[in-house]
């Protein structure tokens, strides 16, 4: 998540960047005002006719590698006919601009929206779970034949930003042992090309698509992608599961889901064994992000804000707890 001073909108920003791309003037200030802001600033846009997406981020938020890492993934999964969100290229005929502005300087990206709806908004049936399941196993497929040019970062890389954080915002030491703790664990791990490569990080259900007419999943989001254990990405998925679903229907919604992976690539005890481990580092790296974003205070703040950050201190308190218990 941005920083809290990056979460107001900002329009003339939006509509400086925009420019760099062929768009719809007429229906502009209607389209960007549904904007959202979390990990990136996102503000909609058409392209005639078509809604498409503007994606802002600050530089010092973003490594230059991991987005442009991002780009040449996503282009990778295309050329293989996977699903995935389309890069729009800019004017200029780049994927990724870095622009300059009275404001700061920002990256900037655009994409084409996808077909069919969010799994989270669909009935969840077998036969959708099965296909987010086939879904993420095709990428874990792709992903470990693939060979970048920019490498995004690793695991250790963000473990590692994990610490600086934690150390920078003073948090508390059962946390930092904890951190300890798991980086000595994830060292004595096998690294194979069949277990570990470049993830999606947050195929959650709010970032895949469900087109009932071609009974297929479209996904979005590649943006928190890392090297990391595929069983991190799986790991995820279930814990965005049992947000929604419980008892017999969460496990039936399990079983498809593992059913469909199994189609497309390996799913075995050994990536059960690691679950656990995966969690326990998805804490950590969701601590570690919240309290680097809700540590700058503001004066006269916004009602929305106010109650956004006292969401986010909840979020804080039980993300440690997590973490400390484990």
């Amino acid at each position: 998540m941005l920083k809290l001073k990056y979460l107001f909108e900002n329009y003339g920003l939006a509509k400086e960047a925009v420019k760099n791309w062929a768009h719809d003037a007429d229906t502009l200030d209607e389209m960007l005002s549904r904007f959202r802001i979390s990990s990136n600033a996102i503000y909609p846009f058409c392209q005639n006719g078509k809604v498409c997406f503007l994606r802002l981020a600050p530089v010092d938020e973003k490594l230059e590698k991991n987005v442009l890492g991002e780009i040449e993934f996503i282009n990778y999964l295309l050329k293989h006919n996977y699903p995935a969100l389309e890069p729009m290229k800019a004017i200029t005929g780049e994927d990724c601009l870095l622009l300059g502005t009275e404001w700061g300087e920002y990256y900037a990206t655009a994409f084409k929206e996808v077909n069919g709806v969010q799994i989270e908004d669909t009935d969840m049936s077998d036969e959708i779970m099965f296909e987010y399941g086939k879904a993420l196993g095709g990428l874990h497929s792709l992903s470990a034949e693939f060979i970048p040019k920019t490498k995004k970062w690793t695991h250790i890389e963000a473990l590692n930003w994990i610490e600086s954080v934690l150390s920078e915002y003073n948090a508390p030491n059962a946390v930092v042992s904890a951190l300890h703790s798991l980086k000595g664990e994830l060292s004595l791990l096998p690294l194979q090309q069949d277990n570990y490569g470049l993830i999606h990080y947050d195929f959650e259900l709010d970032n895949v698509f469900y087109n009932k007419e071609t009974k297929t999943c479209a996904v979005i989001d590649f943006d928190d992608g890392m090297y990391h254990w595929y069983a991190l990405d799986i790991e995820q998925v279930f814990e965005s599961l049992e947000d929604e679903l419980s008892g017999k229907t969460l496990q039936t919604a399990k079983n498809e889901f593992i059913r469909g992976y199994k189609e497309k690539y390996r799913y075995t005890q050994e990536t059960e064994i690691l679950l656990p481990l995966m969690r326990r580092f998805i804490n950590l790296y969701a601590y570690a992000r919240l309290i680097r974003c809700v540590a700058e205070k503001f004066a006269h703040e916004p009602e929305w804000l106010v109650e956004l950050r006292k969401k986010l201190d909840k979020a804080i308190l039980e993300k440690e707890t997590s973490i400390v218990a484990s």
